[in-house]
């Protein structure tokens, strides 16, 4: 176990002042020490400014949405640090497809063009990876290194001291966080993954847009816009 150390990473102010305790725990020097060694060995995505892009397009007090995944994409040019989006221009992911085509269906819209979703996170959607990196080419390849610790403490956070946050918990993985919040203060809507081998199960008719956005208007806070105009 290494020595307790003070490591504050590039992250939104609002944030480190959540999680000064894990930053400064153990399993986080660990947790750090464990990326270093990997970044001189393997290619490591996303990028290491990206890491924690969530926590800077969605600061702590504008949190309203979280919607969980499980780790980042693991090929070139997908992960940039928000759990399901892709930058501009990359190929949207199967599951991103499927999310795609639920929004349209239940709101009735067209889906967005792009798969990039930071249009979502600057509105206070929170899309957070329980896991933040990834070996390329090696999916869960960083699972049980501190990550899930470190996303656990932000999911209590969350839940101990915000109220009214919608959490869309997609999947077995993501339902299993469901401990973590209280759902006396939250919304918490559940669904199977969207993947290709479970969206017929149920996702696709889950309508977890517009009941998003009518447990927000019914708790008085601004919807969410879920397509690009």
């Amino acid at each position: 176990m290494s020595e307790q150390v003070k490591i504050e990473p590039k992250i939104n102010h609002k944030w480190l002042i959540q999680l000064k305790k894990e930053f400064e725990s153990p399993y986080f020097a660990d947790l750090k020490n464990f990326l270093l060694q990997e970044k001189k060995e393997h290619q490591i995505f996303p990028p290491g400014n990206l890491i924690f892009n969530a926590f800077e397009l969605t600061p702590f007090d504008e949190v309203k949405v979280v919607l969980l995944g499980q780790d980042p994409y693991h090929n070139f040019h997908q992960a940039h640090g928000l759990c399901f989006s892709v930058p501009d221009d990359v190929a949207l992911p199967k599951s991103l497809i499927n999310i795609f085509k639920e929004l349209s269906t239940d709101l009735n819209i067209d889906p967005p063009c792009s798969g990039n979703l930071e249009f979502w996170a600057k509105q206070g959607v929170f899309l957070l990876n329980a896991i933040l990196t990834v070996r390329a080419h090696e999916a869960s390849s960083h699972q049980n290194k501190g990550w899930e610790t470190f996303t656990d403490a932000v999911i209590r956070s969350i839940s101990d001291n915000k109220e009214n946050v919608v959490f869309l918990l997609w999947g077995n993985y993501a339902q299993a966080k469901k401990p973590l919040i209280d759902a006396n203060k939250h919304c918490i809507l559940t669904a199977p993954h969207p993947s290709p081998l479970s969206a017929s199960r149920g996702f696709f008719g889950c309508r977890h847009f517009s009941k998003t956005n009518q447990y927000l208007r019914q708790t008085g806070q601004t919807e969410i816009r879920w397509t690009r105009e």
